[in-house]
């Protein structure tokens, strides 16, 4: 088969992705081969091709928002027959055995798997996957609009979870719940939507035009620069751009026993945090790790439920360095695409 490899990661101006021929994969015990109908472009797929990762796999195939068609089932696979259609993510597998998986945190289990770092993943024509993680996807909406959601969408739903608005979206002063989010890329612009449906106040810090005009469009309560204080004080944000000085700006907009959220498997580093300023008060920090599948799942009832779509922007799957090179200038607002060709 076709498919991008991230033969010697670097700046993507220095090309580390390129067109080869792989084997075509085979389903083992337990899992699908599935055929690529469409690939989101997130930006760990970016983190991965430049190196801001580790190497996991020499080699690999980027993507983890993968819509495509069941061709092949493996021994033991259980739960989908050929021709349905399904949706692979970040989280290929986990050892379902260890102390965090029991608990329900599987998303932090020390031997976790992830699709397209560890194991070849979407920016190609066939790829493979655990049954067990594989997600039905609704038949209303079309491949391209729900490829995003299967990592964007689901991981700024998991940050959202970890402010704990969703727990009160509305304070015990009667007034709605006020969250900030910081850039509004693919993922911020599907949390935007789901927050504001749970009757939210979001108030969105981001750079460049086109985002800040999707972020009104969308409902945002203000929009401004991502170094600008909100308008008033929030009880959440979340930080989706991967910049580390954003941090300290965003616990100075918290408002007392406010929480900040930080999405994202790559950060910068952060600047010395004062404590007064930006710490006192019982305010937080929290990390986001991945995702659980029942993350997954309720996201996507969610985003089914209330209408969440994507705002996106199709390549040929021929051209996924160019989307990546895009997606790095900022040049698309919402989720960039990769359409296999028919």
């Amino acid at each position: 088969m076709r498919a991008w490899s991230v033969t010697e990661p670097g700046p993507i101006a220095s090309r580390p992705l390129q067109l080869v021929d792989k084997p075509d994969p085979r389903p083992g015990p337990g899992e699908l081969l599935v055929r690529v109908r469409a690939c989101g472009v997130c930006r760990t797929d970016l983190h991965v091709a430049e190196g801001d990762l580790p190497v996991h796999r020499e080699g690999v195939t980027p993507g983890h928002e993968v819509v495509g068609e069941v061709v092949e089932l493996g021994p033991g696979a259980q739960g989908f027959a050929p021709g349905d259609r399904v949706g692979v993510a970040w989280l290929h597998r986990t050892d379902g055995t260890c102390d965090r998986c029991r608990r329900g945190v599987e998303n932090l289990c020390a031997a976790s798997v992830y699709t397209g770092w560890d194991v070849d993943g979407g920016y190609a024509e066939f790829v493979t996957v655990p049954a067990a993680f594989a997600y039905s996807l609704p038949d209303d909406v079309d491949d391209v609009s729900i490829a995003p959601l299967l990592c964007a969408g689901i991981i700024g739903y998991r940050a959202l979870r970890r402010t704990g608005l969703l727990d009160a979206s509305v304070a015990e002063s009667g007034r709605p719940r006020r969250l900030g989010l910081y850039g509004f890329g693919g993922s911020a612009h599907l949390c935007a939507q789901v927050a504001i449906a749970l009757g939210m106040e979001v108030h969105v810090m981001t750079r460049g035009e086109q985002s800040r005009r999707l972020a009104a469009e969308l409902g945002a309560a203000s929009v401004g620069g991502a170094y600008d204080a909100p308008p008033v004080l929030l009880d959440a944000a979340i930080t989706f751009a991967p910049v580390g000085e954003l941090v300290p700006v965003a616990m100075r907009a918290l408002d007392r026993g406010g929480v900040l959220s930080i999405a994202g498997i790559h950060l910068s580093d952060i600047p010395t945090i004062n404590y007064e300023r930006e710490l006192f008060y019982e305010k937080e920090i929290r990390s986001v790790t991945a995702n659980t599948r029942e993350d997954g799942r309720e996201f996507l009832e969610l985003a089914a439920r209330h209408g969440v779509r994507a705002t996106t922007h199709e390549y040929p799957m021929s051209e996924a360095d160019a989307a990546l090179a895009d997606l790095e200038a900022g040049r698309f607002d919402g989720a960039a695409v990769l359409v296999a060709p028919r």
